[in-house]
């Protein structure tokens, strides 16, 4: 699934005021986690994700792969933030995302 740019901006406004729901360590990605971001995702849709390990590249590759191993969409990274977004038709659609 891809987004416009314009959905894209519309997930970033309503993530705004998300705190993180999961939150990966400097030990990096555990099956305990990669479990409570399969749930998160599933439950919210618009989720964010704070990484905290080693500098940017390994940061950046530790976030593709959530994104890849949980069919997500990266609508943003900001420093240690990502914003991950997964549609789950039984839930329906986001309020305020169209």
């Amino acid at each position: 699934m891809n987004l416009s740019n314009s959905q894209k901006k519309q997930l970033k406004a309503l993530a705004h005021s998300l705190k993180p729901v999961v939150t990966v360590g400097q030990h990096g990605m555990k099956e305990s986690i990669n479990d409570e971001l399969a749930i998160a995702i599933k439950h919210h849709q618009l989720i964010k994700v704070k990484v905290g390990v080693g500098d940017r590249d390994v940061r950046d590759e530790l976030i593709q792969k959530m994104v890849d191993k949980h069919r997500a969409i990266l609508v943003q990274r900001v420093g240690n933030i990502a914003v991950l977004y997964r549609f789950n038709p039984q839930k329906g659609k986001i309020e305020g995302f169209s």
